[in-house]
């Protein structure tokens, strides 16, 4: 079964709209409704299966509500003892009132008089549809004087596939909003942004905390042509070589520049590997850039509790961990290179470490990640 032209031309667009409308398919209820000659128009589904913690309705409406007091009533009690056969309908076919209901059945005629009726809901139509993944969804139209026109039983099953389409977007797009929201979380608590560039060092794009970082840092900065570059001329240097390396080379090997030590702040520039778009210009170079919020001296505290280290320890394991050899952190925290090695060996003891490389891997894999 088909749309008529007419149909498609009215209901078509605002339900392929309507996947990113907020409440979604807002408009599309609306039409929906006004080509029905219905009060009011409802669309319910869940975007995860039934039985999980995480599944919940999602009730879309166009036209008048239940007054409270009736929509209070079944969210209390009639809710409970709902006797509408909603997993057993036909997909695809329409159902009337007297399909729904078993008049005579107590229960079925308290739902009738104590919902349906105060709610204007004396003419019905229901509909159900699934999508491919297996997710239900209805759509009921209810009229309270006079019945529905006849051609708009044919309208709602001619409405089945088109719905079902729908459904199956908005819910792979509700999946991957779900694990976007997650990751975004977690890069948050990582406190990692990123910035893309061109294959010259230009700007393309950047998240929030990229952005953040690139205006509130003082390190980094867009120049006047749009290039990524460093205030310091040293950082500048480097970037401009690491840049230059990765220009038309999706092969190269990333790059790390440490920004700044106090409070912490290093890049990691990465080839894209992109060549291709979708609404914007494929980015040449990714620039992962990670702070961290936390002093050194909080840190420090932090590792001191984690691993029972002393506090020079502690200090060492910090300095070991971002990077620097005993060589370059002895200096810096005013130990001679022999204690710091002496150091270094009480750290690996107590943390189980092997070795530097286990050592960082210890730390940025601990629970501080995320502090």
């Amino acid at each position: 079964m088909m749309l008529s032209s007419e149909d498609a031309a009215v209901l078509l667009a605002p339900l392929i709209e309507g996947l990113v409308e907020d409440p979604p398919w807002r408009g599309f209820l609306d039409v929906l409704r006004e080509r029905v000659a219905g009060d009011y128009a409802s669309l319910v589904f869940r975007p995860l299966p039934l039985g999980t913690p995480e599944a919940r309705v999602i009730h879309l409406y166009s036209g008048q509500p239940s007054p409270a007091p009736v929509s209070r009533h079944y969210r209390e009690n009639l809710y409970l003892l709902d006797p509408m056969p909603y997993h057993e309908m036909e997909e695809g076919k329409t159902y009337r009132l007297d399909d729904l209901l078993q008049f005579g059945d107590p229960r079925h005629d308290a739902y009738l008089s104590e919902l349906l009726v105060p709610s204007g809901m004396n003419h019905m139509r229901m509909i159900r549809f699934v999508e491919p993944g297996g997710v239900s969804g209805w759509i009921t139209i209810t009229r309270c004087d006079g019945e529905f026109a006849p051609e708009v039983d044919g309208l709602l099953e001619d409405l089945t596939r088109h719905m079902r389409a729908a459904l199956a977007s908005f819910v792979a797009l509700e999946r991957e909003r779900m694990t976007a929201s997650v990751a975004k979380e977690a890069v948050r608590r990582m406190n990692f942004g990123w910035v893309t560039l061109d294959s010259e060092g230009r700007v393309l794009d950047a998240d929030v905390h990229g952005t953040q970082m690139l205006e509130g840092t003082g390190r980094l900065s867009r120049g006047k042509d749009g290039r990524l570059t460093a205030r310091d001329p040293e950082l500048r240097r480097q970037l401009l070589a690491a840049i230059r390396d990765m220009e038309g080379d999706p092969q190269a090997r990333p790059r790390a520049l440490v920004l700044s030590r106090e409070p912490w702040l290093d890049l990691l520039l990465v080839p894209s590997g992109q060549r291709m778009g979708t609404t914007q210009a494929a980015p040449a170079i990714i620039c992962y850039l990670h702070a961290d919020n936390w002093s050194s001296a909080d840190r420090c505290e932090q590792l001191a509790q984690l691993f029972d280290l002393a506090p020079s320890e502690a200090r060492l394991a910090l300095a070991l961990s971002r990077g620097m050899s005993i060589s370059e952190a002895a200096p810096d925290l005013g130990l001679t290179v022999e204690s710091a090695r002496t150091y270094s060996k009480r750290i690996y003891a107590k943390t189980g470490a092997r070795g530097q490389a286990d050592l960082v891997r210890f730390i940025h894999r601990s629970v501080l990640v995320i502090a």
